[in-house]
């Protein structure tokens, strides 16, 4: 496939790349920087602005599907605002270019425990708390989305940088559950290292798996 590709250079977006040019596919990486992009074969590096809806209807045009793994930046103080204009941005200019398989990673945050989401959860941690809300209002939005055929991503619970799932790299295994965090055996909140998260994305994009809704993963 010819798979347009926005975050490319960002924590789990890298992988993905990686992942989606291991499998063959031709991909068209949205930056703002192009210079942050190594050429390899396969890879079109295209500069633009995610914020700006025609800037990403020009950039994906002509491809089958587009994945995004946009994150507004964690240490930015309007993550908030930035990460909702420019999720609306991308669905915008998805939807202006023709193109209807759109994947996207969201958060953990909304995610369902006794009916309520993570995110609402008095222990939430207060640092990520504006980011993972951003996270869960996309999802929500996502929801309404008709003309789109969405699959979103919603990482295990322990999925971060530093956890130690991440030194298992790719195994290619994985669970999937739906709304509710996925478990370990001990009662721990599962996790997934960033690697194995990019093979369940791109498994989702070739099986075409999860249309139209939400899953989640964890070993």
């Amino acid at each position: 496939m010819k798979v347009a590709l926005i975050g490319a250079t960002g924590f789990v977006g890298a992988v993905v790349l990686d992942e989606l040019l291991a499998r063959g596919h031709e991909v068209v990486a949205l930056v703002r920087d192009p210079a942050k992009l190594a050429a390899r074969p396969q890879l079109q590096v295209v500069q633009a602005d995610v914020l700006d809806a025609a800037q990403v209807q020009q950039a994906v045009t002509g491809t089958d599907a587009v994945l995004s793994a946009y994150n507004a930046g964690w240490a930015n103080p309007n993550i908030y605002a930035d990460f909702m204009q420019g999720s609306r941005a991308i669905v915008q200019g998805v939807k202006a270019a023709g193109v209807q398989r759109y994947l996207v990673v969201g958060g953990a945050g909304s995610l369902f425990v006794n009916g309520q989401q993570l995110v609402d959860g008095p222990d939430f941690p207060a640092a990520i708390k504006p980011g993972a809300t951003a996270a869960r209002d996309m999802y929500t939005e996502l929801q309404r989305e008709r003309a789109l055929d969405w699959t979103l991503l919603s990482p295990a619970v322990g999925f971060h940088g530093g956890s130690a799932a991440q030194s298992k790299g790719r195994t290619g295994q994985y669970r999937t559950g739906q709304d509710a965090p996925l478990m370990q055996a001990d009662g721990q909140p599962g996790d997934i290292s960033a690697q194995d998260l990019a093979v369940a994305l791109v498994d989702a994009l070739e099986q075409h798996l999860h249309s139209r809704s939400r899953f989640t993963v964890a070993y």
